[in-house]
């Protein structure tokens, strides 16, 4: 049997993108010229923001004092949950030192990168998760600094409890400074803080586009479009739970694709008869991102059987994978593209958004295929190291003074021949690229 669409996508994730490059080179040009004046210009211009841009201790203080107790509870539990399972990550990555060959020792070192600037959305909703899983993170992984920004809101400022977060999380500096300004002013050092090395976290299209024009001068967690997210279902699956979570993903924005991907019609039929109406009981604002993304970007798959079911996820390569069906075992052995896997419906993509532990920051727009998610690795870098006997030295001198010369490249090889001249004065070696 061929694979059904049961419904078909008319848009994707690349429909109807406006060309942003300009817009974000112009800003991001004009800041590193301007500096700091030039940052709060646009401030003031995007943000109708006239506040202090590095926000005082006496201002962290006040926002975290205006934070519900109950969410300070539950900020802490999320953050506690993240830390662990990001030492954990950080303890699979050691030191290492090892003879290669008699007298010659090469090793790894796990070293962080000194500055991170992690971004935090603030516009639409306040992503209190992404502060969370961006400054843990970096701090797990042991940046020497790290710098927090988030969008203010005209009269109010960066929200208290994106505040409390990257506060409780570890952040040594809070910015009030949003969009291609605030990944601007962490890039380039602005307000007397670091140049960052590293700039993390998602953002919308302008945020993006500032972080792809950066790469190279700074290193970033991935390039990021609209969030993805797929469910695996047999005929064991609950429709009304399936449908749920869909939905619970759609509301993210009108371009989120959500996928249903089944070897059950009846369960098919069922989830997609549920859809409207959840949709439909949801406050405004989510209703309308979430009937968008159902109506243009959705997609409900039929397929002959579980295999068939895995090949067709593992080519969506989504962001987030959901599987309720038997056998989960199997799931986890056999499927290989994914940002985070959630197996079993005790679990849920929500679960990972906010406060299980996993990270949330995932590839998106087919990335998993050859990319994980952020974590405490993405803040480290893995360098190697040698040294040698003179005796240890000897047969890589000679095997690298033959392969440089037939690569043509006579001064490599005389790099080693003076070593050999040297450490092995009067012995004869046929350093020649036929030799």
């Amino acid at each position: 049997m061929a694979r059904e669409y049961l419904k078909k996508a008319t848009l994707t994730a690349q429909s109807g993108a406006s060309d942003v490059h300009d817009i974000v080179q112009d800003i991001l040009t004009n800041i590193e010229a301007g500096g700091d004046a030039a940052a709060i210009d646009y401030a003031q211009k995007f943000d109708k923001y006239d506040g202090n841009i590095i926000l005082t201790d006496e201002e962290i203080q006040s926002a975290c004092d205006r934070v519900p107790e109950n969410l300070k509870q539950d900020i802490q539990f999320a953050h506690d949950n993240v830390k662990r399972f990001a030492e954990a990550q950080k303890a699979t990555v050691s030191d290492i030192e090892f003879e290669i060959t008699p007298g010659l020792i090469a090793g790894q070192k796990a070293i962080p990168v000194d500055a991170a600037g992690c971004y935090v959305p603030g516009g639409r909703y306040s992503h209190i998760a992404s502060a969370i899983m961006t400054v843990t993170t970096a701090k797990v992984a042991g940046c020497s600094h790290i710098t927090a920004t988030s969008p203010p809101r005209p009269g109010i400022g960066v929200a208290p409890a994106i505040v409390y977060a990257a506060h409780i999380c570890g952040a040594d500096k809070i910015m009030a400074l949003g969009g291609v300004q605030g990944v601007a002013a962490m890039t380039f050092g602005l307000f007397g803080l670091p140049k960052a090395n590293i700039l993390v976290g998602p953002g919308n299209q302008f945020v993006a586009e500032a972080k792809r024009i950066l790469f190279g001068r700074v290193g970033i967690d991935m390039i990021a479009g609209p969030t993805d997210s797929l469910v695996l279902a047999d005929k064991t699956a609950d429709a009304h739970i399936v449908a749920t979570d869909l939905v619970s993903q759609a509301e993210h924005g009108y371009n989120s694709p959500v996928w249903l991907v089944t070897n059950d019609k009846a369960l098919a039929q069922d989830v997609m008869a549920r859809v409207p109406a959840l949709i439909e009981d949801l406050p405004e604002l989510n209703r309308e991102n979430a009937f968008a993304a159902w109506r243009d970007y959705a997609e409900v798959i039929l397929c002959e059987d579980r295999e068939d079911m895995a090949a067709c996820s593992d080519e969506y390569a989504p962001e987030h994978l959901t599987v309720q069906a038997e056998d989960l075992d199997w799931w986890l052995g056999r499927l290989s593209c994914y940002g985070s896997l959630f197996l079993g419906e005790e679990t849920t993509v929500s679960y990972g958004d906010k406060a299980s532990g996993t990270n949330h920051v995932l590839p998106t727009s087919g990335a998993a295929g050859y990319t994980g998610g952020l974590s405490v690795h993405k803040y480290m870098k893995i360098v190697t190291w040698q040294r040698s006997t003179r005796e240890g030295s000897k047969r890589v001198a000679e095997a690298t003074a033959r392969i440089s010369r037939l690569e043509g490249m006579e001064g490599h090889a005389r790099a080693a021949d003076v070593r050999l001249a040297k450490y092995f004065p009067g012995e004869n070696f046929d350093l020649s690229a036929d030799g």
